[in-house]
């Protein structure tokens, strides 16, 4: 493959693509024109819009909204509100390609991802539908003769959604898809970095909602802004489910803010993933399912591989063959054919990585890679990936950098290479290349991966919407999309029904009054 940047092929101006597609969304102007945030797309790194903030008492009119919209829709049947989740499902397979083409514009993803994480959204639709007549409880045996014991599962209330620039989209559908059927109302704030495909999508929403009819004011809101916003979401009790996808800076303050009014936090935070490597690995499948966790996404993933543990008996193999596809791969213009690494989303992206890089070279580390690659655009901050041979897992290792860095170490066997993987503050993904079956047993049993998330024979990144998503240790310990990750957005009740004249007491206890 060339390795020349694509970026500087002739294209329509980003920002004119940005306003036609928006247009094409049904965002009306006054969303995207004459507010005072810039909005940039990591392409040029030119202006692409300007958006209003919502001001602090704009947000807390928006609660009082979402509160008296929880109200109404909680009466609603639950498959009737599966309906609505799956009108926004028809609504995103229709604007697929313009939902995608903006992800691409606005966070620099190639354009496969950005159709991609579509995708995502309209699998979580379907799967949000299905559950809508899945909201089960437990009948429960009781010690008492003529009684009844149950659990019951009840909409919780107006759901905070806080998410985070490289998933502009998918993220918020994990949550609002399940909320929704769950009974809930919607607020979703973004990343001030990708606020036009929020924007987007609400539109989308509001075009579901015109054909359900009947959908309470509300029930679904964006709010554009900064840190200000995110406190009146975290510290409103009327709202008492936070869900916020961003670094562990971010999760520690508003896990702290939403525990203090004792509310629920679901917290998706950092990930410092690793991939073993064995000896009796399939290499050619590895190499493949390395260099997608590793530089898919411009390492902009939460799951990104991060750091690679290879079997001293198969290193001099696999390395220099993985070396080899760091220097083909094709940085560039996401809308090109063929362009693999698109942008980082911005210059500090770009200095925490050369950073991280500086680090590890002052510890003696062999890097290939990780040099800007010039591409015309001053603002746009484009660069090959970085493969780090370092010979120990040193602090800065151990630190997420949200950049394509992959550090190498090099490791004897099994128990020494799941310990390197376990021995970092983060516990998001991770996985095992190996064809020997008490290898891989081994891996994800309790005594291996630690991580929310193991694998084996693919990489830690790609996660399907139909298992629940999410991380241990300083990954926060939420869990999104799939399996029971929706009785997060609900209530529990336990119910005693007594159906019998008698009064009898649990444990036996005697209490007699006369009368």
């Amino acid at each position: 493959m060339t390795t020349q940047s694509t970026a500087g092929k002739a294209h329509e101006s980003v920002a004119a693509e940005v306003a036609g597609l928006l247009t094409a969304l049904g965002v009306p102007e006054t969303q995207w024109k004459g507010g005072a945030r810039a909005a940039h797309s990591p392409i040029t790194g030119e202006r692409v819009a300007n958006v209003a903030d919502a001001s602090k008492g704009e947000a807390e009119a928006a609660v009082a909204r979402a509160r008296e919209a929880f109200e109404a829709w909680r009466t609603v049947p639950a498959p009737r509100r599966g309906e609505l989740v799956r009108l926004i499902g028809e609504e995103l397979r229709a604007h697929k390609t313009e939902l995608g083409r903006l992800v691409t514009l606005e966070a620099g993803k190639i354009v496969s991802e950005g159709l991609g994480e579509v995708q995502e959204m309209i699998d979580i639709c379907d799967f949000a539908v299905g559950l809508s007549r899945q909201l089960y409880g437990l009948t429960i045996a009781s010690e008492r003769p003529g009684h009844r014991m149950m659990e019951t599962w009840h909409p919780i209330g107006p759901v905070g959604i806080i998410t985070a620039f490289n998933f502009p989209v998918a993220v918020w559908s994990w949550n609002a898809a399940l909320a929704l059927v769950c009974g809930n109302s919607v607020i979703w704030k973004p990343s001030e970095k990708t606020p036009l495909t929020a924007l987007a999508v609400q539109a989308l929403f509001e075009k579901a909602a015109q054909v359900f009819g009947g959908v309470p004011e509300g029930l679904s809101q964006v709010l554009v802004g900064g840190a200000e916003i995110g406190a009146v979401l975290t510290d409103d009790p009327r709202i008492p489910v936070v869900s916020a996808t961003g670094s562990t800076r971010m999760g520690r303050i508003v896990g702290e803010r939403v525990a203090r009014r004792f509310g629920r936090s679901i917290l998706e935070l950092g990930g410092n993933n690793a991939a073993i490597v064995c000896p009796s690995a399939d290499l050619d499948l590895a190499l493949r399912g390395i260099a997608f966790a590793a530089m898919g996404t411009a390492g902009q993933r939460c799951t990104t591989l991060r750091r690679l543990i290879v079997n001293e008996g198969v290193y001099d193999t696999l390395v220099p063959r993985l070396a080899r596809a760091y220097g083909s791969v094709t940085i560039g213009d996401p809308r090109e054919a063929g362009t693999l690494i698109g942008p980082l989303i911005d210059k500090a992206a770009f200095d925490g990585m050369q950073a991280a890089l500086e680090a590890a070279r002052a510890a003696g580390a062999t890097i290939h890679g990780g040099a800007r690659v010039e591409t015309g655009a001053p603002d746009a901050y484009y660069v090959r990936p970085a493969l780090v041979e370092i010979d120990e897992q040193i602090e800065i290792v151990r630190h997420e950098t949200f950049a394509p860095i992959l550090y190498v170490l090099r490791a004897g066997g099994l128990p020494e290479s799941i310990k390197l993987q376990n021995d970092v503050p983060q516990g998001l993904s991770s996985s095992i290349f190996t064809n020997d079956l008490r290898e891989a047993e081994a891996f994800v049993s309790a005594e291996g991966s630690d991580c929310g998330i193991a694998n084996v024979n693919i990489g830690p990144s790609g996660a399907e919407i139909g298992g629940a998503f999410g991380g241990e240790k300083e990954t926060g310990g939420g869990r999104e999309a799939g399996s029971d990750s929706w009785k997060a957005y609900m209530r529990r009740a336990t119910n005693t029904i007594n159906y019998s004249r008698a009064l009898p007491l649990a444990q036996g206890v005697s209490f007699d009054i006369e009368d």
